[in-house]
């Protein structure tokens, strides 16, 4: 073996260890995204069940209110579809996106509906309804610490794929940004 094949087969083995290197810490990095997730997603789903009991209660006398129950039903099913989306890969920018919107649209239309329930004094005097609000206030303290928990893995996840050399291998193994400007 000549000096100069030497040189390039050191050079090629520095660059493969590197590579391996790389792709283990951005791996490393996303697993406590799809950690911090699996907080999320059971929380979402709790506040869905939760979400499910109050409207079973409060829908008969909120009836005349159909444009604000409709508006909940609507932005209740579109945080479950894109929690579905999301969570077969909670890294992936667009489905985090869309969670992001939905769930920006669920809180008027939910705040709107528990105004108006409040309205009506056999909804305000249930025990039902003071045991779901409660929960949904204290499921809403969950999730935002978990949200702050997803936000924070997938800034650290982000700085990552970003830093040179390592966004060299980003487009190679297509890691990419699991937020771009919106959160969860």
């Amino acid at each position: 073996m000549t000096l100069s094949s030497g040189i390039a087969a050191a050079v090629v083995a520095v660059l493969a260890l590197w590579m391996l290197g790389a792709y283990n810490r951005v791996v490393a990095l996303r697993t406590p995204i799809i950690a911090a997730w699996g907080h999320i997603d059971g929380l979402l789903q709790a506040r869905d069940q939760t979400l499910a009991a109050l409207l079973a209660v409060v829908e008969p006398a909120l009836a005349e209110e159909r444009a604000a129950l409709e508006a909940l039903h609507l932005a209740r099913s579109s945080v479950r579809r894109a929690a579905d989306a999301v969570r077969p890969r909670p890294a992936n920018v667009e489905s985090v996106q869309v969670l992001a919107r939905a769930e920006a649209a669920l809180a008027p239309a939910l705040a709107r509906m528990i105004a108006l329930a409040e309205q009506h004094p056999e909804v305000r005097e249930s025990t039902a309804v003071a045991q779901s609000t409660t929960a949904l206030r204290e499921l809403g303290l969950r999730w935002q610490f978990a949200r702050q928990v997803f936000n924070d893995a997938g800034a650290v996840y982000n700085a990552a794929v970003a830093q040179f050399p390592t966004r060299l291998l980003s487009g190679l193994f297509h890691f990419g940004p699991i937020f771009d400007g919106e959160h969860v």
